[in-house]
């Protein structure tokens, strides 16, 4: 669901010009919380249920690579931009669609932002599901629960007056209150966990390593993919570093924290609750104070920080709007300044967006098959497919065979892992 879009909930990242020598402001320990940030998100609390359909051991080894290759493409994008700050003539690399520019013109341009599009709207149509789900869940044994899509349009007035703040920055504490929610989250999974293990509620010989459903292993790869979020702010992260030259080290040591707390919390929660796994592990917790506590802290952390995971998307669709010249027009003045037509249009067309991301969630079966078919689909295009394909359009040429090799095998496997993931996680596992 991360995107070069996130910055708005990077607290610590200053944006700066790598191609033209400049470094940014950010300090190893604030990029580090930086990456932590970008990468980390709700798609962690379905891990467990990707370890069920899995067996616990190809789950774990999907997300092993899944780290490991997820990882080394973000290295590819780095290279390939300091492959084009070398070119004096070559205009500033930026974005991940500058690059996409630079290797392959304005298909590359359109293919990337539309990527990155498609993203942003999966990973928020996820939050609308996770916290639909989850209030459901929440009131369901008081009686007087509401059904699944009436959540998510219980939501929808709030989203779209939240939509209309055009300062993110007040918005961006609530992205760290749900990260707060979810490592309580996976600390009461983990207790629940030791708390059947020391009372012999399971046998470990009950639960699969390897499932025999061969459709189960890309589904699981999917929602692993899923999980490592915030792969379009390589170049941002790389670029806000005061000593650059650090960023590789720091980047691999950041991700093997994070890749091995994910395998251990997908291995902790499948052995708890084993065939009875749900989708989003909090739906499995116990019905008590601090289970409800953690799942409305969760919701209302989401629930603020839908905004900001929308933002790119409003960007997005504006900036194709003000290259009109209607909505120029209509949006501003011969001065320049906005008319209040035009802000009334960019409220409507705000309003409008976030009402079909609820219809859209309302569809959505569950949250782990959505997440899964993300992951397969454009996260795996975004995160493996296009890096491969940019660093062999720059830099094929002057690289070894075994690194060209490699890239190539990265691109092929990319394009069947989204193609028989995206059919499996469709048909159903």
């Amino acid at each position: 669901m991360g995107t070069e879009y996130k910055e708005s909930t990077v607290p610590f990242l200053e944006s700066s010009s790598s191609s033209s020598g400049r470094t940014g402001s950010a300090s190893s320990i604030q990029t580090l919380g930086n990456i932590i940030v970008s990468i980390v998100g709700t798609g962690i609390l379905g891990l467990p249920f990707a370890f069920k359909i899995a067996g616990w051991f190809a789950g774990s080894v999907g997300v092993l690579v899944a780290g490991i290759a997820t990882y080394y493409c973000m290295l590819l994008l780095v290279q390939c931009r300091d492959k084009q700050a070398s070119e004096e003539l070559t205009p500033e690399t930026k974005t991940y669609g500058d690059l996409g520019y630079e290797c392959m013109g304005n298909t590359g341009r359109y293919l990337t932002e539309f990527l990155i599009f498609t993203s942003q709207c999966g990973g928020s149509v996820a939050y609308l599901v996770f916290i639909g789900q989850n209030l459901s869940s929440i009131f369901k044994s008081t009686g007087h629960g509401l059904n699944f899509s009436s959540y998510i349009f219980l939501l929808v007035p709030i989203e779209i007056a939240l939509s209309w703040i055009n300062s993110l920055s007040a918005l961006a504490p609530f992205s760290i209150f749900a990260d707060v929610c979810n490592m309580l989250a996976m600390a009461i999974v983990v207790k629940e966990d030791v708390e059947k293990v020391i009372s012999g509620e399971f046998k470990f010989s009950d639960r699969t390593a390897i499932t025999s459903n061969i459709g189960g292993l890309p589904f699981a790869g999917g929602m692993a993919v899923f999980c490592f979020e915030g792969f379009g702010m390589t170049l941002a992260l790389e670029a806000s570093m005061t000593e650059r030259g650090r960023f590789s080290s720091l980047l691999a040591k950041a991700f093997t924290g994070i890749t091995l707390v994910y395998v251990l919390f997908g291995f902790s929660g499948y052995m708890a609750y084993g065939d009875q796994t749900k989708d989003i592990i909090t739906l499995n917790l116990p019905h008590n104070w601090s289970t409800i506590a953690v799942q409305i802290g969760l919701c209302l952390g989401l629930m603020f920080t839908f905004p900001i995971m929308v933002h790119p998307i409003h960007e997005i669709v504006e900036g194709k709007l003000e290259n009109s010249g209607w909505y120029q027009k209509l949006h501003c003045n011969d001065g320049g300044i906005a008319t209040r037509v035009g802000k009334f249009g960019r409220y409507v067309s705000r309003a409008i967006l976030i009402v079909m991301l609820a219809v859209l969630a309302s569809f959505v079966p569950g949250f782990g098959m959505f997440a899964s078919l993300v992951g397969s689909t454009v996260c795996a295009l975004i995160s493996f497919v296009l890096p491969a394909t940019f660093h062999l359009i720059l830099l094929g040429p002057s690289l070894h065979f075994w690194r060209r090799a490699l890239d190539y095998c990265i691109l092929i496997c990319g394009l069947l892992f989204a193609g028989y993931g995206t059919y499996n996680t469709v048909v159903g596992v």
